[in-house]
């Protein structure tokens, strides 16, 4: 077993759901979800290696076992969402590995991954912040289909396929509590930044696989049930879905018009990053945020970084020219 760090950090919810941070950078920065039903459990987003001995206390403070997990889920495979996996289903021996069609292979098998990941951050950065990504046996992964739904217990979890931010992403709906389990598809909506106008949202991008098109067809897919709860990864449960999801569509076109305005610039991520952060902080200065702007970049500067790759990406895989 892995030695326990110390106590997590949890935030409970109603209907058997706890949010567990991650401890992935800073706090309330990416979150994992315990999911309980009955005498079964999910875990819903592993975060990376260091996050599994949070995941291991985060269950026994549950009082519950590595032993009563039943499924292990991930979103999509980006590191931060599913770096952990293959360490905690080493932990947890009855749990079956739930996966989107295009993420299993990565999983089985992550050497692809983790060399595509260490050519964008480097070696020192994906050494620090992932360590080494161990395999899923294939008998133990179950890859699952757009519309499927799985029984955690007698609870039915429905599973979406959602494209846009990763082409290799679902999002998993829990009618018990009427809520989506978003992955990264629903945006960020960082704690820090919600005001008494509600929490403040924007969408995230990635460094490959951005889709607008598809990342809005998305979110209005999600929209189509109805949902009283939003999960995110980054970071806990929103609310006010309708609002939100208003303004993050607002907010993807808005990503897009900033890269279609600076696509021939010079120097032109320097430019699109520059932009993004003015937009981005007029919007949270005009929903009531009151941090310094010095704050407020800590915040989101990461983001601002990823968003920009994502963007570039999508401006040089649109025009033809090599990604």
């Amino acid at each position: 077993m892995m030695t326990l760090s110390a106590a997590p950090r949890l935030y409970p919810f109603d209907g058997g759901i706890t949010a567990v941070d991650s401890g992935y950078h800073r706090e309330e920065m990416a979150a994992c979800y315990l999911l309980e039903a009955g005498d079964e459990v999910a875990i819903i987003e592993t975060g990376t290696n260091d996050s599994v001995p949070l995941l291991l206390k985060a269950l026994e403070e549950r009082g519950r076992s590595p032993e009563d997990v039943r499924f292990v889920i991930v979103t999509h495979v980006h590191l931060d969402h599913a770096g952990g996996a293959g360490s905690l289903m080493r932990e947890c021996p009855n749990a079956t590995f739930l996966v989107h069609p295009r993420g299993a292979r990565h999983m089985i098998d992550p050497s692809k991954l983790e060399a595509s990941v260490r050519q964008v951050y480097g070696d020192e950065i994906f050494d620090r912040d992932y360590g080494t990504l161990l395999p899923i046996p294939a008998e133990r992964t179950r890859v699952v289909e757009d519309g499927e739904t799985i029984l955690l217990g007698d609870r039915p979890l429905l599973f979406r396929d959602t494209p846009g931010h990763a082409a290799h992403h679902f999002c998993i709906w829990d009618e018990a509590t009427r809520g989506w389990f978003t992955g990264d598809t629903f945006g960020l909506s960082y704690r820090e930044l919600d005001t008494r106008q509600g929490p403040f949202i924007f969408p995230t991008t990635t460094p490959i696989q951005f889709d607008p098109g598809a990342l809005k067809r998305s979110v209005e897919r999600l929209m189509n049930n109805g949902p009283k709860w939003m999960y995110l990864t980054h970071f806990g449960r929103v609310g006010d879905t309708a609002r939100l999801a208003g303004e993050l569509l607002h907010r993807i076109d808005e990503l897009v018009a900033i890269a279609e305005y600076y696509s021939d610039a010079e120097d032109r991520g320097k430019v699109i990053a520059a932009a993004m952060l003015d937009g981005l902080e007029d919007a949270a200065r005009a929903h009531g945020v009151v941090m310094s702007s010095e704050a407020f970049r800590d915040v989101v500067d990461g983001d601002i970084r990823l968003n920009t790759q994502g963007l570039e990406f999508w401006l040089d895989h649109r025009s033809g020219r090599a990604a």
